[in-house]
C-alpha cells in the first residue's frame, strides 16, 4: 500500500469506530433534564414606601393591560397585604413582565407557582 492509501484507510477505520461507538449504550448517557421553564410562574408586585397608589394602578394598567378596577384591586392588595400576584403564565413572559415593572420602578419578583 502506498503511504497515501494507508492514510485514507486509517481515516475510514477511525470513522467506522466512531460511528459504531456513538450508537452503543456505553457512549450514550441518559440525562433527565427537567427545566423549570415549562412550569407556571407568577409575577408578584411587592409593597414599597415610595410609589403612590395611583402610580401603581397606572403602571399595572399599562404594563399588564389590566382594567382600571382590576388594577385598583391589585394595588389595594399590595397596600394591605404587602404583595399581590398580578400575572401567571410561562417563565419567559413572566420574566418580561417583571423586567417591565422594575423599569417603572415597582418592586416586582418572579415566583414559581406551586398551586398547579
Amino acid at each position: 500500500m502506498a503511504a497515501r492509501d494507508s492514510g485514507r484507510y486509517l481515516y475510514w477505520i477511525r470513522m467506522v469506530a466512531f460511528v459504531t461507538n456513538v450508537g452503543s449504550p456505553a457512549a450514550e448517557t441518559e440525562t433527565e433534564d427537567k427545566t423549570a421553564l415549562s412550569d407556571v410562574w407568577g409575577v408578584v408586585v411587592l409593597n414599597d414606601p415610595v410609589n403612590l397608589m395611583s402610580y401603581v394602578t397606572m403602571v399595572l394598567e399599562r404594563v399588564l393591560r389590566m382594567s382600571r378596577s382590576k388594577a385598583e384591586e391589585h394595588m389595594m392588595e399590595v397596600h394591605q397585604k404587602g404583595r399581590s400576584l398580578v400575572w401567571k403564565g410561562n417563565r419567559e413572559k413572566a420574566e418580561g413582565y417583571v423586567y417591565q415593572l422594575q423599569e417603572w420602578h415597582l418592586s416586582a419578583i418572579l415566583e414559581r407557582d406551586e398551586t398547579d
